[in-house]
Formats: C-alpha cells, sequence, structure tokens
C-alpha cells in the first residue's frame, strides 16, 4: 500500500464501501427468505388446523426455527453493515480534514465542543481558532466522548510542562502508526447511537453518596413483600388459607411500589442516562489489553484500562435490568417484585465499591482519544516535525513554517526566528501580503507544540512559551468599549504578562500582535506603539508583530531592538489592466512599498 496517507485513507474508505454494499445485497435476500419462511410456517399451521392434519404441524415448526435463526443472521448482517459504513466515514473524514474542507467535515461528533466559541479573555484562542468551526480542535477532533474532546481542547487551552509534552509526544507517535487501532477506537465510540450525555452528573452520582428516604426499610420490604406474597398464594392454592390474602400482599407491594416510585427512579437516573454509553467506554477501554505499548504514558493507560472494563461493563448489565416506567410490565414487575428496588440496590453496591474509581476511568479514556487525535494529526502530515522543546532555548526558531489550518496545496511556509529577548520582530508589507498569516502560523505552532502535538514545520525548536495575541480585537456596544479602548485592555493584558514573567520566571512570554493601535490616529499611534514595542523589547518575553505603517521602524529606539522582515507584492500589466500578485514568501529587511491605492483601483474606486 502507498505511504500516502490520502492514498490510505481512500483506499480503506473504498474497501468499507465495498464491503457496506455487499452486506446491504445480502441483507436484502435475508428479508425476503424471513419472509418467506415465515409465509411458509403460516400456511402449514393454517391447513394443518383448518384440514386436521397435524404432521403439517413439524414444517411449520421447521419454518419457525428457520425465521428465528434468519431474524438472528438479519440484526448480525446490519450491525456488519453499520460497521463497515462507520469504517467508510471516519475514513472520509481523515481525507476532509487533509483537505480543509470543514464544510463537508460536518459537525464534530462529540456533541459540538470543537465547534464552541472560545473562553472569555483567554490569551489566544479566538486570535489563532483554536476552537471552532475551521480550527486546530477541529483539525485534530477525532474524538467521539465529551471527555475525549474535553481532554483535547484542555490541551490546546492551557499550554503543559515540559516533561508532560514529551510524553505526549512518545504516545502520540507511537499510536500514529496503529491506524487500526485508532480506526476502532472512534468506530466503538461511534457505535452508541445519539449523543453522548454529559458524564459530570454521573461522576458527581458515583462519587457521592445519599439513598433514597426509608431507604433501610424499603430494602427489607423489597424482600418480605413479593415473599409474603408467594407464600400466601402457595397456602391459599393448598386450601390451607381460605382468603386470598396474597391479593392483599401484592397491593401493599404496589402501593409501596408507586408511592416511593419517584425516589426510587430518580435514584437509578444518574446510572440509567449512561446505560449503553457506559458499555462503549468500556468497549473503547478493552482496545488497551490487546496492545503492547512501548511508551510509559501508554502503559500506565492501559494499566488503569483493564480493570475499568470489568468494572463498566458489570454497570451497564446491572442498569440494563431495570424496567423503564414507560414500560408496559412496569406496574407489573414493581408489584410483583418491586424489582427496581432490586436493580437499586446492586447499583448502590457498585457504587460503594467503585465508585470513586470511576472518573478516573473516564480520565483514562478521554487522554486515549486525545492521544488518537495527536497521532491522527501525525499520521496524515508524515512531513510534520515534533518539536524540540529545550528548556535552555531563548528563541523560537523554525525552518519551513506554515499555517497548519490552511490546505497544504495553497500554504506556503517560511524560516523564521523569534526571539531572543531584548528584541522584536517587525514584519511589514503591504495589505494581504502575509503578515497576519505569520502571525498566527506562529501561534497556532506554538500551541501545537506545547500541547504536545507535531507542528506544521520541517523543524522547530523553541523554548516554554505561554502565548498571548493581540489580533482581532471588537469593540461592544453592549459594554460601551470602542475599538481603540478594547485593543488597550488587550495590550494591557500582554504587557502585564510579559512583566509577570520577568518578575516571577516561568516560561517566556511570547507576544503576536498585529498592527498594533490601528484604531486611533497615525501620529499617536506611531508614538504609542514605539513605546510599548520598547517596552516589550525590556522584559523576559520573545514576540513579533505586524505593521504596515513603514515609518515605524524610523525611530532610532525602535530600530535598536527591531529585527526587520518583510513580504512583497508583485504589479503586473498584461494590457488588460494592473493584476497584483503575492508569493507570501518572507525577506530581510523593510518593505519598500505599500499597496492601499493600487488595490482600491483594482475593485474600480476612483483614487483621483
Amino acid at each position: 500500500m502507498s505511504d500516502d496517507p490520502a492514498a490510505i485513507y481512500r483506499a480503506r474508505s473504498a474497501a468499507a464501501g465495498g464491503e457496506a454494499a455487499r452486506l446491504a445485497g445480502t441483507i436484502d435476500r435475508v428479508v425476503n427468505l424471513r419472509l418467506a419462511t415465515f409465509l411458509l410456517a403460516a400456511a402449514c399451521a393454517g391447513v394443518a388446523w383448518w384440514r386436521g392434519w397435524p404432521l403439517l404441524a413439524v414444517p411449520a415448526a421447521g419454518a419457525l426455527v428457520a425465521f428465528a435463526g434468519l431474524v438472528v443472521w438479519h440484526g448480525r448482517l446490519s450491525a456488519r453493515r453499520r460497521r463497515a459504513d462507520l469504517r467508510r466515514r471516519i475514513n472520509e473524514e481523515a481525507l476532509l480534514r487533509l483537505a480543509r474542507d470543514w464544510d463537508g467535515l460536518g459537525l464534530p461528533a462529540a456533541d459540538g465542543l470543537a465547534a464552541a466559541p472560545p473562553p472569555d479573555e483567554h490569551p489566544y484562542a479566538a486570535d489563532l481558532d483554536v476552537t471552532g468551526r475551521a480550527s486546530l480542535l477541529r483539525l485534530l477532533d477525532t474524538t467521539t466522548t465529551p471527555v475525549g474532546a474535553g481532554a483535547l481542547a484542555g490541551w490546546l487551552l492551557a499550554p503543559a510542562e515540559p516533561a508532560e509534552v514529551r510524553e505526549r509526544q512518545a504516545a502520540a507517535a507511537e499510536l500514529a502508526g496503529q491506524l487500526d487501532l485508532r480506526e476502532e477506537l472512534q468506530l466503538r465510540g461511534r457505535l452508541q447511537a445519539g449523543a453522548r450525555p454529559d458524564p459530570e452528573p454521573f461522576l458527581r452520582w458515583a462519587e457521592g453518596g445519599g439513598t433514597p428516604e426509608g431507604w433501610l426499610w424499603l430494602r427489607i420490604w423489597a424482600w418480605v413483600g413479593p415473599a409474603l406474597a408467594v407464600l400466601l398464594g402457595v397456602l391459599w392454592l393448598a386450601h390451607v388459607v381460605a382468603a386470598p390474602l396474597w391479593i392483599l400482599a401484592l397491593t401493599a407491594n404496589a402501593v409501596v411500589g408507586l408511592t416511593l416510585a419517584g425516589r426510587v427512579e430518580a435514584a437509578l437516573s444518574p446510572a440509567r442516562s449512561h446505560h449503553r454509553a457506559l458499555a462503549a467506554y468500556a468497549d473503547q477501554l478493552a482496545l488497551l489489553g490487546g496492545a503492547t505499548f512501548a511508551a510509559p504514558r501508554l502503559q500506565r493507560l492501559e494499566a488503569g484500562g483493564l480493570q475499568a472494563v470489568r468494572r463498566l461493563r458489570r454497570l451497564d448489565t446491572i442498569v440494563g435490568f431495570a424496567v423503564p416506567p414507560a414500560s408496559a410490565l412496569y406496574l407489573l414487575f414493581q408489584t410483583a417484585f418491586l424489582w427496581n428496588v432490586h436493580v437499586l440496590v446492586a447499583v448502590e453496591r457498585w457504587r460503594a465499591q467503585a465508585g470513586g474509581q470511576a472518573r478516573c476511568w473516564l480520565a483514562a479514556l478521554g487522554e486515549l482519544e486525545a492521544l488518537a487525535g495527536l497521532a491522527a494529526l501525525a499520521h496524515s502530515h508524515p512531513s510534520w516535525a515534533w518539536p524540540d522543546l529545550d528548556a535552555s532555548a531563548d528563541r523560537l526558531e523554525a525552518r519551513g513554517l506554515g499555517h497548519p489550518l490552511i490546505e497544504p496545496a495553497r500554504r506556503v511556509d517560511n524560516d523564521v526566528t523569534v526571539g531572543p529577548p531584548g528584541g522584536v520582530l517587525l514584519v511589514t508589507g503591504s495589505n494581504m501580503s502575509g503578515k497576519s498569516t505569520l502571525l498566527r502560523a506562529l501561534g497556532t505552532n506554538a500551541v501545537l507544540a506545547m500541547a504536545g502535538a507535531p507542528v506544521c514545520a520541517a523543524r522547530l525548536r523553541l523554548p516554554p512559551l505561554r502565548v498571548w495575541t493581540s489580533m482581532r480585537i471588537a469593540d461592544s456596544l453592549e459594554r460601551g468599549v470602542s475599538h481603540f479602548l478594547a485593543e488597550l485592555q488587550r495590550l494591557k493584558r500582554v504587557v502585564a504578562a510579559a512583566e509577570a514573567t520577568t518578575a516571577e520566571g516561568g516560561p517566556l512570554a511570547c507576544y503576536l500582535l498585529d498592527e498594533v493601535l490601528q484604531g486611533t490616529n497615525t501620529a499617536e499611534r506611531q508614538v504609542a506603539a514605539r513605546a510599548i514595542l520598547a517596552h516589550l523589547a525590556g522584559l523576559r518575553a520573545i514576540g513579533a508583530v505586524s505593521t504596515h505603517d513603514l515609518t515605524l521602524a524610523d525611530d532610532p529606539a525602535t530600530a535598536a531592538v527591531a529585527r526587520l522582515v518583510h513580504f512583497r507584492e508583485t504589479i503586473t500589466n498584461d494590457g488588460a489592466g494592473p493584476a497584483m500578485t503575492f508569493d507570501y514568501r518572507l525577506r530581510p529587511g523593510l518593505a519598500t512599498s505599500t499597496n492601499a491605492l493600487r488595490l482600491m483601483e483594482l475593485v474600480g474606486l476612483s483614487v483621483q
């Protein structure tokens, strides 16, 4: 098979689609056979009764047995077809991620977490597209559970310590080569129909205590009531007692069961809401038992996951015995046996024995899914590098750095260095030339690196960083905040973070500022921007600033701390009018041209 990830995904998708089509044809034939055997059984039984030919009962019984077997076979074939359809979809989604086709990718699998807005006041989430429709999380998100999606989002939103990053890298690198295991992990998670419930209520219940009011007496009556009804029934049938007292016992059972039904059902609800989800969690964790891992992180997950499988499956089995209140059998089972009380007793026993470990089990599953997401990114982009996170480094050095959310066929990569502290990378160039994209490429790859993921670069070496950005600034009519004030507030947080790092130590602050203070007049902006850059250059921080204001570097103080790079455009005129193109290649030095007036001409606005 080809080593090209796209070719691998296409081949696997085609194989799964072919299997699904073959199974669909077999299912159609089985359906016809089911109908034929049922009609044969009905015909033989009807003739045997109408004509009084008892021997026809034999083929009728045989046809019924065949019908039952075909029903079982149909169910198994349908399950296999669903698995094949899901495998096809999983590989199609991998292709869509490769093409950065966010519309085709559709909604995230794990309850929309990947489409959620970033947290308010986050240092970089909104500017760097960490969450949302076309985002880093969407690129990585192969998760199927809320805990998996939450773990992956948490890794992208909060940089990890270097030791943690290296452990994630080793685990993800090992999983990258295990495509079958990662596909099966997704498949087992998706086999449960419908959205996954939020596990937090279930976990709070598992870790908590408390039982329905009158719990001891209810448990006693759950055994005494049905036993008394049976005893009185036997005595009545044996003519030991003349009155049908068993009716009174059943009536008492019904009164007790229906009176306390609400409390019993409320106590069962947290576990019942995760019925089937529990089995799916166990099936996913069971994959850890069938593999041998070298990465320490995966070995720890394997050790903790095997115990969880048995416990989660047991709880799922217990909850499966509960009769829903909407069922036609509910009144009968409650009256005769106080059935759900016995189920609740078993559930409470499970909670006492294992409930305190449930959070760790689901956390292990979430971590496994998050690592699988990092591994899928590495497998889909074999040319991407695992970053070298070096605590002794004082700068970010990248070769062939690109923006990970841009389709590979359109992406332009550049070599770039940010740092050391005491200087700033000043990126100049005309509108649309690539300045903002470069800053976002730096930020997104730093976020990926600090999450333990591969990066969109041929090589990346960087120190532990805390990224802060000021790019997409929005005013707020509701809060009475103008664009300029909103940007000042954002810059204040960036400067405060750099000052705190300087005073307290810890990872370097990395600031990425796009068109500083564009919400005020040119003269004041230049003065303020130069002051901010000079102040940041004096702190324990590294960063890059973009601007199309070519005079910003004229100030001697700025020139002393700024390292100048630029993008340029090419303007041609082939007789049909002027045309402007960009190569998005980063070059040293200050830009020598602007293009605002030319762009106005190109869109048909007069500049006379």
